[in-house]
């Protein structure tokens, strides 16, 4: 299959990433673009823009016919959709096929079987995969109760349909379950337009271990190791880590090796991530979900096996074979990544819209940047507040620690708050840098920061 022109159907830093890669191998671009990014670096870069709406993303990125259209009328032979907005939903990609447009992602079938987390779920206990203790549907709050008593307390209830860390609430006890089964149904339906929801045991002391996994049309799937991501906030991923440092190697092997078992047990093609649950207390791993798409935390696997994900993205959606084995991955030293976004953590990180007067972005060894950002540039009020991305390598953890410690502080932005300030003292932490954490650490810290700064 050939690819000569791509329409980027999305924005912000991962569509000036995408354009990257295409132009490392000889791939015209076109930016699709909201009235509110008619001037973003993305336009600016691709080869064309061409604007699809309105600001609003529900009229514009969010609009399957639009982009499609975007395409065709565009001479487009394949759409990348990036991350979030459409990039997992199985109507875009099942779309493209309708139209003879190659969708650089996985078919629609495997975006729609591992969307449906219930669906998941069956997924991996057939392959073997370890699984939280759990629910299947419960479909209402008397059901919910009854199936909690054998689940056991704290649990989580979530949305089968969501993702991203959303739709997910947490129950203590059973005087909790009721009012909580039917705001998480409320909010699902609402959010996803379906309110199904399920049940998992809560594991307390946890860490969030994820596998990089790139497939093949041929029928080859391999990982590319795995990262940690058990620093968030609201389950929204701050820090990110490649390769898992707090996990012992035997139980780390295995945790990629079910990852790979499992999306080749799909038949998996293009870029992915299976994300699991790692137990600090007893060394046990469990199955969460799969990200049918390009993850934002990928650089970081990247920085340590060499590998440009997009462009093998571009590469699969083409139709060739993987040009290296499981055998042929290697790992080299550490990399963190930070995400830089558009927030007041002084203010309880409210979201900090506005013109950037100055952008002085770090530099040194190891530092790699991924922005869309320049001087001058106004951050819409729109869209998520991502910035940057700040990835850095070094030989261990401690050298890419102090290399990230070095680079936040000689990252210079005004005109608008960032999270930078929070990211330093994070860095700085001894319990960060011990590597006693997990998924519940952040959110600790983040009371007492708000506390020091009076919020």
């Amino acid at each position: 299959m050939s690819v000569t022109r791509v329409l980027i159907a999305n924005r912000g830093e991962i569509a000036v990433r995408v354009i990257r890669a295409c132009k490392s191998l000889a791939i015209e671009t076109v930016a699709a673009v909201s009235e509110a990014d008619r001037e973003s670096l993305a336009a600016r870069m691709a080869d064309r823009a061409i604007c699809i709406g309105p600001a609003r993303s529900t009229d514009s990125y969010l609009k399957t016919a639009t982009l499609i259209a975007a395409a065709y009328g565009t001479g487009c032979d394949a759409l990348h959709p990036g991350y979030g907005f459409l990039s997992e939903r199985a109507e875009l990609a099942q779309a493209c096929a309708d139209h003879k447009i190659i969708f650089v992602g996985p078919s629609a079938e495997n975006i729609t079987r591992m969307g449906d987390k219930l669906e998941a779920r069956k997924i991996a206990r057939a392959a073997g995969v370890p699984l939280v203790p759990g629910s299947d549907h419960a479909k209402n709050p008397h059901e919910a109760t009854r199936m909690a008593e054998t689940i056991g307390y704290p649990l989580l209830i979530k949305a089968a349909a969501g993702g991203g860390g959303r739709g997910i609430k947490l129950v203590w006890d059973k005087n909790e379950i009721e009012s909580t089964f039917r705001t998480a149904a409320a909010e699902a339906r609402a959010a996803f337009g379906n309110d199904t929801l399920y049940m998992e045991r809560y594991v307390g002391n946890a860490r969030h271990i994820e596998v990089q996994i790139l497939g093949d049309q041929h029928g080859n799937v391999i990982h590319l190791g795995e990262r940690d991501c058990s620093l968030q906030r609201r389950h929204q991923k701050i820090i990110e880590e490649a390769p898992a440092y707090a996990v012992p190697q035997e139980v780390r092997a295995k945790i990629c090796n079910a990852a790979a078992t499992l999306a080749r047990s799909i038949g998996y093609r293009n870029a992915g991530t299976i994300e699991f649950i790692y137990d600090n207390d007893t060394a046990d791993f469990y199955f969460l979900e799969m990200n049918t798409r390009i993850q934002v935390e990928h650089p970081v696997t990247e920085m340590i096996t060499g590998v440009d994900l997009v462009a093998q993205q571009l590469r699969i959606a083409r139709g060739e074979v993987l040009p290296f084995k499981q055998s042929d991955v290697k790992l080299h030293g550490h990399a963190i990544e930070c995400r830089i976004n558009a927030e007041s953590p002084q203010h309880g990180f409210r979201p900090c819209p506005g013109r950037i007067e100055e952008w002085q972005p770090p530099q040194g060894a190891g530092v790699r940047l991924d922005t869309h950002c320049y001087p001058g540039y106004f951050v819409p009020p729109y869209y998520d507040s991502l910035l940057a991305k700040l990835i850095v390598h070094g030989a261990d953890r401690k050298e890419a620690a102090d290399r990230t410690r070095q680079a936040l502080a000689s990252f210079h932005v005004a005109g608008i708050d960032t999270g930078i300030p929070f990211l330093q003292t994070i860095i700085d932490d001894p319990e960060y840098r011990s590597g006693s954490v997990n998924t519940r650490w952040l959110e600790k810290k983040l009371e007492a920061y708000g506390a020091a700064h009076g919020n």
